[in-house]
């Protein structure tokens, strides 16, 4: 059973991402919150089931408990969003996913804990990668830029900002990680961390947390779209939000459950840490993206980085 959910998750993660994408217009300055919107119902609808089938118990408590790393997580996820607008997913799936190396640099200093030699090397593979591939997207000629874009169906101009929103996302995600490891803990830190994290969650009960965080944002950004703004949802642009929120969903409970089981942890978090690889897949068949050597022999090294740390984390 651990194969067959660490593949869902791999599969759904990587759908949302093309989802994701698809529903990301360059001229819809709101795309951003109609994302959250949806990923917002979806989760709500999920946390309802798990609180009324599903045996979770959760308090407001453990909510606000929680909240440090929903919120970091939110913020990076919202931030993602807003940066499918202005570059390829090819190029932006990987920098995001490059988190797992900033979060194990994150518990080093803080926690004390020394990655062994396999990680290190994840680590080295995910920072040369990800600068090789940034030194790619910015030198790129714009003849070359065009000639490669000539069959993608938007096209994308040279920019720092670009680049900007996978970084911010992929630093944001690695502290909320970070502290997702502490709230998660089993035992003392032996750091300053137990007294700024005092209170131990059960992970479901940190999921259903989450969801209802991601519920309340969704709520706002449905306030501020549809009230504020008199924006109007349309089924043929806003349709794949909803799909991507879907995917989003279920690929973080098939998630929960892959790494549940602990005999196989490494071989599942090999698995679905590689899904930023099929995203690039995705986007070359189905969004037509194409990318020059260069970018390609970047995200080969990133990936590879990413399933090391993958297969190492346990």
């Amino acid at each position: 059973m651990w194969f067959i959910l660490s593949i869902v998750a791999l599969l759904c993660w990587s759908g949302s991402d093309l989802f994701s994408k698809i529903g990301s217009k360059q001229n819809d300055k709101l795309s951003h919150w109609k994302m959250a919107m949806a990923v917002g119902l979806v989760m709500g609808l999920h946390a309802g089931y798990e609180l009324l089938f599903g045996g979770v118990t959760i308090t407001l408590q453990d909510i606000w408990t929680y909240m440090p790393a929903s919120a970091l997580y939110v913020l990076s996820m919202i931030l993602g969003y807003v940066g499918l607008r202005y570059i390829e997913l090819s190029v932006s799936s990987p920098i995001c996913n490059s988190s797992g190396a900033i979060a194990a640099i994150l518990c080093f200093v803080f926690l004390q804990e020394m990655p062994n030699t396999w990680q290190w090397i994840g680590v080295a593979c995910v920072a040369v990668g990800v600068v090789a591939l940034g030194a790619a997207e910015l030198t790129e000629s714009d003849m070359a830029r065009e000639m490669r874009q000539k069959n993608s169906k938007v096209k994308y101009d040279k920019s720092w900002i670009a680049l900007l929103f996978p970084i911010l996302y992929c630093l944001i995600d690695a502290s909320g990680t970070f502290v997702d490891s502490v709230l998660l803990r089993e035992e003392a830190t032996g750091t300053f961390l137990d007294t700024v994290f005092p209170r131990v969650l059960d992970e479901g009960v940190a999921n259903v947390a989450y969801e209802l965080t991601w519920l309340a944002v969704g709520v706002v950004a449905a306030i501020y779209v549809l009230g504020i703004k008199r924006d109007k949802l349309h089924v043929r642009d806003d349709g794949a939000k909803l799909i991507g929120g879907i995917f989003e969903t279920a690929g973080q409970f098939a998630y929960i459950y892959a790494l549940g089981d602990t005999a196989h942890v490494g071989f599942s978090a090999a698995i679905i840490s590689a899904y930023c690889a099929a995203s690039v897949l995705w986007s070359r068949i189905f969004l037509k993206e194409k990318l020059s050597w260069k970018h390609y022999a970047a995200i080969a090294l990133a990936v590879a980085g990413i399933v090391i740390l993958g297969v190492f984390d346990v």
